[in-house]
């Protein structure tokens, strides 16, 4: 715990991070894998092809 203090106390903790583009087109890209997972049945392991 001290050594995440540590680095909130040098770093900050995000809170005051500048949000860019780039945030919605990651969330965008993540919404997308998350509908094409649904899509194959929310499984982590898939039968192998033959």
């Amino acid at each position: 715990m001290k050594i995440s203090q540590k680095i909130r106390d040098e770093h900050g903790d995000g809170s005051t991070a500048v949000q860019s583009g780039y945030d919605a087109e990651a969330l965008a890209g993540m919404q997308a894998k998350s509908e094409e997972f649904a899509a194959q049945g929310n499984r982590v392991y898939l039968p192998m092809a033959d």
